[in-house]
């Protein structure tokens, strides 16, 4: 243990997450990517330490009461083989069958789970110790004996039926179960964040960990399965004391630590396009936001200072002339882009807004302090105002992409036009056609993008075809495979259950009779009396719905993710005498889809944004001095309300932004090339409530909402589009183009809305085709293979009861000599 001394530090305890935000400074500051793409595969947001959120600050007075010591000794000077024996002691007492003495010996392994921080000086030494001492248990075994307690606490009817017979569910209603869970929440957590200096020894036990978790053990279900049932039998109201938040946090967890990060995912993509033949991707789009810079107006010096000596209208086109001389070196395309003169971006509903009140002005008043960007404009009597100080992008941010669909409904518009008739899906016969046809043609093809769904389809389709020569289907037993089996029956369930947390949880839902408590986990068992008391119990209930927000949005993109990954390199035909070969549709990844959509998931992510933003992604719900471990190895100091009021030092809550891409994405991956879809986003009127989130100057939180607003824009009218400039020079710039795609004009052949209910019912239908042929296989089905031989057919070995030769004479008297058998009308009939 010694190697922890000197290349210890809290850097290395913040790993660089993957897709999460990370700060590029010591202050962070809203503008070019203070959140930034990471390339690891901790899936986790470094500025609220994932060891922080099981722990409320309503509980934080308990960290004094778990404080030990060992034998008369203190937990760190012990050699580690008195430390393996102690914990095996403490897993021997909890085989009693004393609640109270079996929670107590659960606190103690919760206080070694901690860092044994009554021992430490320093946060540094809580979290390695807090490491070391989970490797330790996991490695004596207390995982599964903490899992068997959790499955008798689930069964617990005593503990549901009085949870149900109380008015008021408080925190003390869930003792057991907030221990255990945050015992086996700090190990998963510890042991699956990987690191260079681990011994060999942690990096086998971290393997064996992820296989025990991500595969049926015992005869028993996984363990992401059982986080799961929780969920569902929490919202179903059997059990409204289980602490919810902590059973998120776990579930998110063990599916990120069983299934992979985002990292891993863009790995496997890589390697199956190579494996199908495919060419490698244009760009990595990790890489290219990290390079994106966030836009909203005014972010450029010129605009900064003309705005300060805007003449009046009549002499609008004079001005214009002169800042076009300005800028005679840059395209006019960008200059258009980057200064947008006519700021008509919905005037009234616009004007309305930024005009609501003084709350509104102070946040755009602190939006234009947080812009980060160096060119602040002086006085216009000191510096005069110079083109060179003006930055403009030098290039479009993503490679141009076309389908092989657009190709073929490209060629058949020229064909109908200059031949009048055309070739079906033939892309290469160019007979006939102009030269500048030819020379298009060979444009689309060089951006031609074939996906690894699309080489899906096309191979579904020959199995629809041909279901008997692709032979028989093996699928291998990969995690997501076992996971999504698992899920298969009681999914619509868990998605449900999942979005009703969610809606709780939202900061723009009201409190409703009917709705689930979510509080049950972070209510003190008295109530507050005093305003400071008061004021700490509020912050902790944000703080509380913040995280379940966090863990439900990072857990649904998480599974889509994998869902979509996974049939990709699992099913596989092996047709006679042919070398097995790989293919599915996108069918498991849209089933979780489809429900989530049934479950109305797109109105309520619009309902989540129906606020503003800018105010909940600044909101200051932390209370730092009771954060863990901070509040482990100092006194508490004494609150009061001014210091509940500041908050943490943090201008922003990055939590909270983590979220609100999650939700983007979220949404984005439910709606892509889904017309029906797309239209509900028109329905429910979303393109208001998207365009105030672009307030947030982050690079991802815009790229995402730009996304959105460019996929109905060919729904929003003319006016729209003529009043939102803008906006439409913002997609141009930042979403990836696709070349005959007329998005803004509404000319797409796919947009027809009497096909809408048409395309969810196949699709509905599709999925239901793939679920029965794949996990029902039933005996009889009529491509079951048939026996004709008669001799095999009789040489079979057939599984006869054990008691059968007891009674095997009486079967042949009553089953074949007392039964006639006419031999004639047999050899007629046959």
């Amino acid at each position: 243990m010694g190697g922890w001394g000197l290349d210890w530090c809290p850097a290395a305890y913040h790993p660089v997450p993957s897709l999460v935000l990370e700060p590029q400074c010591s202050t962070p500051l809203f503008n070019s990517a203070p959140f930034q793409i990471a390339s690891s595969n901790n899936f986790i947001c470094p500025h609220c330490d994932p060891l922080r959120l099981p722990f409320p600050y309503s509980a934080a007075i308990q960290f004094s009461t778990q404080k030990m010591h060992v034998q008369g000794k203190e937990w760190l000077e012990l050699e580690e083989d008195a430390q393996k024996a102690y914990v095996m002691g403490l897993l021997d007492r909890l085989e009693v069958v004393s609640r109270e003495r079996r929670l107590k010996v659960a606190r103690a392994v919760l206080y070694l789970a901690q860092g044994t921080f009554g021992e430490c000086d320093s946060e540094v030494d809580v979290l390695h110790w807090s490491r070391y001492n989970c490797f330790l248990l996991y490695q004596m075994g207390t995982f599964s004996t903490f899992l068997e307690l959790l499955h008798m606490e689930i069964d617990n009817s005593q503990a549901c039926s009085s949870a149900l017979r109380k008015p008021a569910i408080s925190i003390a209603d869930s003792t057991e179960l907030r221990v255990l869970l945050s015992v086996m929440y700090l190990m998963v957590e510890n042991i699956r964040l990987e690191r260079e200096t681990d011994s060999c020894g942690w990096r086998t036990a971290r393997e064996t960990f992820r296989t025990e978790l991500s595969f049926s053990m015992h005869n028993e279900e996984p363990f992401a399965l059982l986080l799961f049932s929780m969920v569902t039998k929490f919202c179903s109201g059997l059990a409204p004391h289980f602490p919810i938040k902590k059973v998120l946090l776990l579930l998110w967890k063990v599916v990120m630590f069983t299934l992979g990060g985002f990292e891993h995912l863009q790995a496997l993509k890589v390697q199956k396009r190579a494996e199908l033949g495919l060419p490698p991707l244009a760009e990595d789009s990790i890489q290219v936001v990290k390079s994106m810079r966030a836009a909203s107006p005014p972010s450029y010096t010129l605009d900064l200072g003309e705005s300060q000596l805007a003449p009046p209208p009549s002499k609008l086109r004079g001005r214009r002339g002169s800042r076009r001389q300005l800028l005679t070196k840059q395209d006019s395309l960008d200059i258009y882009n980057e200064r947008d003169l006519f700021k008509t971006e919905e005037p009234a509903a616009e004007e309305e807004e930024e005009s609501a009140g003084d709350g509104e002005r102070t946040l755009d008043g602190e939006l234009d302090l947080l812009e980060q960007d160096p060119l602040v404009p002086p006085p216009p009597s000191q510096a005069p105002l110079s083109a060179e100080r003006v930055t403009f992008p030098k290039g479009l941010p993503w490679a141009p992409k076309v389908r092989q669909k657009d190709i073929e409904h490209f060629l058949e518009m020229s064909r109908n036009k200059f031949i009048g008739f055309t070739l079906g899906q033939d892309t290469d016969t160019l007979v006939g056609l102009p030269r500048p046809i030819h020379e298009s043609v060979k444009t689309l093809k060089q951006h031609k993008y074939i996906s690894i769904a699309d080489v899906q389809i096309k191979n579904e389709e020959e199995l629809e075809k041909c279901p008997m020569s692709l032979g028989e289907e093996v699928v291998p037993e990969t995690p997501c495979e076992i996971l999504y089996q698992g899920m298969l029956y009681s999914l619509p369930q868990y998605m449900i259950a999942l979005l009703k947390i969610l809606l709780a949880a939202a900061p723009t839902s009201k409190a409703k009779t009917d709705s689930i408590n979510i509080l049950a986990d972070v209510l003190p068992e008295e109530m507050p009396i005093t305003v400071l008391q008061s004021m700490k119990l509020g912050i902790d209930v944000n703080r509380h719905k913040e995280i379940i927000v966090k863990s439900i949005s990072a857990l649904l993109l998480l599974l889509l993710k994998h869902f979509k990954l996974n049939h990709i390199y699992q099913t596989l035909y092996s047709p006679p005498n042919k070398h097995p070969f790989c293919f599915d549709l996108l069918i498991q990844f849209e089933y979780v889809s489809q429900h989530l959509v049934f479950a109305n998931c797109i109105p309520l992510i619009l309902k989540f944004f129906n606020q503003n933003i800018l105010s909940y992604i600044t909101a200051k719900n932390s209370i730092s001095v009771l954060d863990y471990p901070c509040c482990t190895i100092q006194d508490l100091p004494e609150l009061t309300t001014e210091s509940l009021e500041a908050g943490d030092n943090n201008q922003f809550c990055w939590r909270n932004l983590f979220s609100c891409i999650n939700l983007l994405r979220l949404l984005n991956k439910l709606t892509k090339w889904k017309h029906s879809r797309t239209m509900m986003l028109v329905v429910f009127k979303s393109a208001p409530i998207l365009k105030r989130a672009l307030k947030v100057k982050q690079a991802m939180l815009q790229l995402y909402v730009l996304k959105l607003l460019k996929i109905q824009t060919k729904y929003l009218g003319r006016q729209w589009r003529k009043s939102n400039m803008k906006t439409m020079s913002a997609i141009y710039q930042k979403v990836r183009h696709r070349m005959n795609d007329d998005w803004a004009y509404g000319n797409d052949i796919d947009a027809r809305p009497w096909d809408f209910q048409a395309e969810e019912c196949t699709l509905r239908a599709n999925i239901e085709a793939f679920n029965s042929r794949r996990y029902d296989r039933p005996q009889d089905s009529e491509f079951s293979p048939v026996d004709n031989c008669l001799q095999s057919v009789l040489g079979q070995r057939l599984d006869l009861p054990e008691d059968f030769h007891y009674s095997y004479e009486l079967w042949l008297e009553r089953e074949v000599f007392s039964q006639p058998i006419c031999w004639e009308e047999l050899l007629q009939n046959h």
